[in-house]
C-alpha cells in the first residue's frame, strides 16, 4: 500500500534512515568519502513532519520510500527513492514514481524533475541503470550541473568530482 506519511514514529523515522543509507551507500559507492551517509534521523524526521515522504508498505512492512516536493507552479521534483533490495524486481520503484506523478499531476503541475548524482567524466554501473531506467519511464536529461553551484556543503564529503544530471518529464 503506497501512502503519504503524516507523521513519525522514531521506530519508523529509523527505518526509512537505514533503508535510504543501504541504497544509496550500494548505489553511489566510491562517489563519498568513507562513513558519509546520504541521510539521517533529523533530516527524515522533518521531512515527515512537512508531508514529503511517500512509502510503499507490503506485508506490514516498510518496501520502499520516496521524497516529494513542488518546486514551483509547474513543476514537482521526486527524489530519495529507495526500494528494500530484498524485494528487487517487485515493481517498488516504478509504484512509488508512478504515485508521486499522479498525485503532482492532481495538484495542476505539468512536469516532474529528479536529479542523479554521477562521477563527472567517470561511469558507475548503477547511475548507468538509473540512467537507462528513467528514460524507459519518460524522463529525459535536460541539464548537467556542478555539485558545487547548487550544494555546495556536499562538495566536500565527494570522494570524486561528481555532476548532477537533472531529468524531466512532462505530465499528460
Amino acid at each position: 500500500m503506497i501512502e503519504r506519511l503524516t507523521a513519525a514514529d522514531s521506530a519508523l523515522v529509523d527505518d526509512i534512515t537505514r533503508l535510504v543509507n543501504l541504497v544509496y551507500d550500494e548505489s553511489e559507492r566510491g562517489l563519498w568519502h568513507a562513513g558519509a551517509t546520504r541521510t539521517d534521523p533529523n533530516e527524515v524526521a522533518s521531512l515527515l513532519v512537512a508531508g514529503e515522504l511517500v512509502a510503499d508498505r507490503r506485508d506490514g512492512r516498510l518496501a520502499g520510500v520516496v521524497r516529494v516536493q513542488l518546486l514551483d507552479d509547474q513543476t514537482g521534483e521526486f527524489g530519495l527513492l529507495a526500494a528494500d533490495p530484498a524485494r528487487r524486481g517487485q515493481g517498488i520503484g516504478r509504484d512509488l514514481v508512478a504515485w508521486v506523478e499522479s498525485a503532482v499531476r492532481a495538484t495542476g503541475r505539468r512536469a516532474m524533475q529528479l536529479e542523479l548524482l554521477v562521477p563527472r567524466g567517470g561511469r558507475l554501473a548503477s547511475k548507468e541503470f538509473l540512467h537507462a531506467w528513467y528514460t524507459r519511464l519518460g524522463y529525459e536529461q535536460t541539464r548537467i550541473g556542478a555539485i558545487e553551484e547548487h550544494y555546495p556543503a556536499l562538495a566536500p564529503m565527494l570522494a570524486v568530482p561528481t555532476d548532477y544530471r537533472v531529468y524531466r518529464k512532462l505530465l499528460v
